[in-house]
């Protein structure tokens, strides 16, 4: 049986170099709850999802 991931919210923000060390600090403290947390770069943009397994 194949996990579906659905997307719980998403916020765009102006990207700092940090921002991946944030979002693997949410992974590594949230994934046993369920939640997986992504970050996307696009230009001077990053785009932070949230998904819920």
């Amino acid at each position: 049986m194949e996990a579906k991931l659905e997307l719980v919210a998403k916020k765009e923000f102006n990207y700092n170099d940090e921002l991946y060390r944030l979002v693997d600090f949410l992974n590594k403290s949230l994934k046993k709850k369920g939640f997986i947390f992504g970050l996307s770069k696009e230009g001077d943009k990053a785009l932070i999802t949230i998904y819920e397994t």
